[in-house]
């Protein structure tokens, strides 16, 4: 196939401006050992780490396509895992930076996620209302628990019990057994949705935050039941006292007419504590040790409470049993003590209230061994705020530690633009403009202006204009960074501003309904000798409709206007006569640029169709349906007949005008493209959007062929076709409230394939070795065998030795769904080789996980199936026995590495007190020591 015609692709070079994504939480991570000063951050599909001490960035976590909606760190901070929109899990490791395990599961982004107090587990809850275990160490899901009917919003592990906490939009909180993996209690206590909840006072009180003002406060009481002394020691139920402490044994099962929810645990409502803020509770979170409580919510309030611990609470209770001791004697009553009590607002006491500079949209907190309260707070105008507060001081004040800006804009870009060098980009948004250098993406020059909509570098690339919302053009001097000249342009908004061919002037469109055309002059500075660069008044193009856009010709012969009622205008830029009437459009065209030769004219609308147009006499050329939503930005290739679409659907498309193709498209931003620039060389598109973040894209030297692509685009839409595609149901199991961890994904599906396909040359093999033998038979002497190119490049293994090669070679998190997906014709000889497999003690623990969930699901099949009698009979044997060989080298070992570790803790002991004796020696010797010398001194 020849190459009718090349392009060259664009690929994404780097992602810069943004700080942090407000979709997300903040989590304190530890790096280099130090806890509290570097936090992570969600950034688009990545996570960065911050130093909120340096305001650096010191490690970014690089995702894939998907963006970022939850963070949770392990309790031993090695590790960061990262909940993603599109359902998945990645966990981090916070030291290399790489992605060491991958779960997918849920249908919806994930919107919680929790370590257990080991490590040893993390549960997600997800906006499909599902909750999810996952084995972290074994890599693999554990269960599915369903039970809410709207989006997970919180998922708290108990410490002392195996129970999840789990609250929703649903207005519930449910509480579960992980032991039988059910529910057995739901608070219904609320009248909208549970935003939040945090257990506090070593997991005593459970605290819910709702859509109001109200923190709702539960205490929770672990119930020890009553034992029946006639009862046998058997049958007891063994449970937990009321203070929390776990009783030795395990819960016994319960009598059928016993109540599951009285034999766990007891919740009730013991009060409320009022929050200052009227709106709902965003979020809600203890600091690890439970003593400090935060939240807050749509504002930027966040209100910091302490909770007294027992010893606290037991003070505070006799100070108040003294005074009323003292008032009772003074008015002669008697037993003051029952009336005597801590209310609910002494024991959690509010702190401070921290105001910070924006809407807060999440936050992590820590509390130091010395007392002092870190606060690192994610604002909703990509800034990071981090706060010191001290405890110990009477009126404990919140003082800001450090405060992370400069790495991008407060609001939305809504305009960019190249120098003439391809070296610097200017972006602008409403409160600044910033200028980039593209090598480095640092920015090397902040100046503040009004709300800027439109903007250009000065020919020779030393100043700036802005067209501001309220009229006015702002000159900049980048040199100092000032501002030079500041000159009411329109009356309205000036939407659009394009540099002259000739670079003597400008032209600006605005809502006023006029084009005006500008010139650049030297004028005398009052201040200084030297004349500097001001913008002139001209000429003005009087219309009945605002101006959304204007476009030079190449020649500077033509102007294209662009107006509100949905038609582009022609006219002679030095008569200003009418030309040609573009219409066509049904809705107002935002953007449109002409091509290098003159001749032809491309327009973006907001009815999301783009039309190519000739310029000579005004014909339609083609309509293209470009994007999903308004068309947003249109701009030509440099000495090309190709441009580039930006839309509201968050895409950046690339066509040719002269064959009317879709050559590429451009994703990486998650919400909508306000506007792009192209380098004038061409090798560089810069990108700004909704969600913060400007993005550079870079073209390579790769050739794209059109055929390639379209192929490779409906390969990316099978694979999301076949996420969304009913997930494979288990024979003999009910859609209850638990369920399979794991969901059918196209690299389950390849997983199965590809144990297929081992399965296939298996069978092949073994039927060739079989015509092999007879051959060898027939001629009464040995004949070669010819291997397989595939069993030769695995280093000539037998057939079943490559089976179980590809077999290992399936992740762990997805070897349940890969066998669920696998037809039952192969299952029988899988069976074979699993026994083959553990006769030789080949991966035991992977076998027997494999073979007990393939019984599970194929029980029925297996059972009528008498060819597999022998199998299963032998597969009994040699797993049991092979079983109990690896717990007991397991024992063995955890006996060993028990006794090693007494031994060093008794190395340690007597070296710490030969140290302390040796202290104690030299000590005594420095005091002689000195005493001698002052018995000389007094001597002498």
């Amino acid at each position: 196939m020849g190459l009718t015609r090349q392009y060259l692709r664009y690929a994404p070079a780097a992602l810069f401006g943004l700080v942090a994504s407000a979709r997300g939480n903040a989590a304190l991570v530890g790096l280099r050992g130090e806890r509290g000063r570097c936090v992570a951050v969600p950034a688009c599909e990545h996570v960065f780490v911050w130093d909120t001490r340096k305001g650096e960035k010191v490690l970014i976590l690089k995702g894939l396509k998907q963006e970022v909606s939850c963070l949770c760190p392990s309790p031993d901070g090695l590790h960061l895992a990262v909940g993603y929109e599109d359902g998945s899990i990645r966990i981090f490791s916070l030291l290399s930076g790489e992605a060491s395990v991958t779960f997918n599961g849920h249908k919806a982004a994930v919107t919680a996620l929790q370590y257990d107090h080991l490590g040893g587990r993390l549960v997600s809850g997800s906006k499909d209302t599902d909750v999810i275990v996952w084995d972290v160490i074994n890599e693999s899901g554990l269960y599915r628990l369903r039970g809410h009917k709207d989006a997970v919003t919180q998922v708290l592990f108990l410490k002392e019990k195996n129970l999840l906490v789990t609250s929703g939009k649903d207005t519930l909180v449910k509480w579960w057994d992980l032991d039988t993996q059910h529910c057995f209690k739901t608070l219904v206590g609320h009248r909208t949705e549970v935003w939040g909840m945090a257990l506090i006072s070593e997991e005593k009180r459970l605290i819910t935050g709702s859509a109001d003002s109200e923190l709702r406060v539960w205490d929770i009481t672990y119930i020890q039941e009553v034992k029946d002394p006639d009862e046998p020691e058997s049958k007891k139920i063994k449970g937990s006292s009321p203070g929390g402490e776990e009783n030795t044994e395990e819960d016994e099962t319960l009598e059928l007419d016993e109540c599951p929810e009285e034999r766990l645990v007891k919740c009730s409502k013991v009060g409320s504590i009022m929050r200052e803020g009227r709106d709902r509770v965003v979020t809600l979170a203890t600091d690890r040790t439970g003593k400090i409580l935060a939240c807050h919510g749509t504002d930027s309030v966040l209100e910091v409470f302490s909770v007294l611990s027992e010893e606290e609470v037991q003070k505070k209770l006799e100070k108040k049993m003294k005074k009323a001791k003292k008032k009772a004697n003074q008015n002669s009553e008697e037993e003051p003590e029952r009336s005597v009590e801590l209310s609910l607002q002494e024991e959690i006491q509010r702190v401070t209230n921290i105001r910070a500079s924006s809407k807060i949209k999440s936050f992590d907190l820590i509390l130091s061994p010395k007392g002092e309260l870190k606060i690192v707070l994610l604002l909703q105008n990509n800034i990071i705020e981090s706060y010191n507060l001290n405890l110990s001081a009477q009126v404990p004040q919140a003082v800001r530690a450090s405060k992370i800006t400069i790495g991008g804009h407060r609001s939305d870009v809504r305009t960019l633009a190249f120098s003439s060098d391809n070296i610097a980009i200017l972006s602008a948004a409403a409160e600044s403009v910033k200028i980039w250098n593209r090598s480095t993406l640092q920015c090397i020059r902040t100046m503040d202006c009004e709300y800027a909509l439109c903007s250009l570098f000065v020919p020779g690339d030393r100043q700036v204009i802005i067209g501001t919302k309220t009229g006015k053009l702002q000159l900049y001097d980048l040199a100092s960074g000032s501002l030079m000249e500041t000159l009411d342009g329109h009356d309205g908004a000036v939407w659009s501003i394009a540099l002259s061919p000739d670079q003597r002037g400008f032209v600006t469109g605005g809502a006023d309904k006029c084009v005006k055309f500008w010139e650049f002059e030297l004028v005398k500075d009052e201040s200084s000798v030297q004349k500097r660069l001001s913008m002139k008044h001209m000429r003005i193009l009087q219309l009945d409709e605002d101006v959304l856009c204007v476009r030079y010709s190449p020649n500077q012969k033509l102007l294209a206007v662009s107006l509100l009622d949905c038609t582009v205008k022609i006219f002679y830029v030095d008569t200003l006569k009418f030309f040609l009437s573009l219409y066509g459009h049904k809705l107002p065209v935002l953007c449109m640029d002409i091509s290098y030769d003159g001749t032809l004219i491309a327009t973006g609308s907001a009815d999301r169709n783009v039309k190519i147009w000739g310029l000579d006499f005004g014909d339609c050329h083609r309509s293209l349906f470009a994007h999903d939503d308004s068309v947003m930005y249109l701009q030509f290739v440099a000495k090309s007949h190709l441009f580039f679409t930006a839309g509201k659907d968050g895409k950046i498309k690339q066509w040719d005008a002269d064959k009317f193709e879709h050559i590429q498209t451009l994703e990486g931003h998650h919400q909508e493209v306000w506007c792009l620039a192209l380098s004038p060389n061409g090798d560089y598109v810069v990108s700004a959007s909704h969600d913060k973040s400007l993005r550079l894209w870079e073209r390579t030297r790769e050739p794209l062929v059109l055929e390639e692509e379209r192929e490779m685009q409906r390969e990316a839409e099978y694979e999301e076709s076949v996420a969304k595609e009913e997930q494979p149901v288990v024979a003999g199991e009910t859609q209850g409230e638990t369920g399979l961890a794991g969901k059918k994904t196209i690299e389950t599906i390849k997983a199965a394939e590809r144990i297929m396909e081992a399965i296939e040359l298996y069978r092949e093999e073994m039927a060739k070795l079989k015509e092999h033998k007879a051959i060898c038979k027939a001629a009464g002497k040995e004949v070669p065998f010819p291997a397989n190119p595939i069993l030769r490049a695995y280093g000539n293994i037998t057939p079943s030795a490559y089976v179980l090669e590809v077999f290992k070679k399936v992740k762990s998190s997805e070897l349940e769904e890969s066998l669920l997906v696998l037809p039952f014709s192969y299952v029988p000889d899988l069976l074979r080789l699993f026994n083959e497999y553990i006769h030789l003690g080949a991966e035991v623990e992977l076998l027997c996980r494999a073979l007990l969930f393939l019984l599970k699901i194929h029980f029925g099949q297996i059972t009528s199936n008498h060819m597999l009698v022998t199998v299963i009979e032998n597969l009994k044997k040699t797993t049991i026995s092979r079983v109990s060989e690896a717990r007991d080298v397991l024992g063995f070992n955890m006996a060993g590495l028990q006794y090693l570790k007494r031994e060093i803790e008794a190395k340690d002991e007597v070296a710490f007190f030969a140290d302390a004796t040796d202290r104690f020696e030299e000590k005594k010797r420095k005091r002689k020591k000195k005493e001698k010398e002052k018995m000389v001194l007094a001597v002498l």
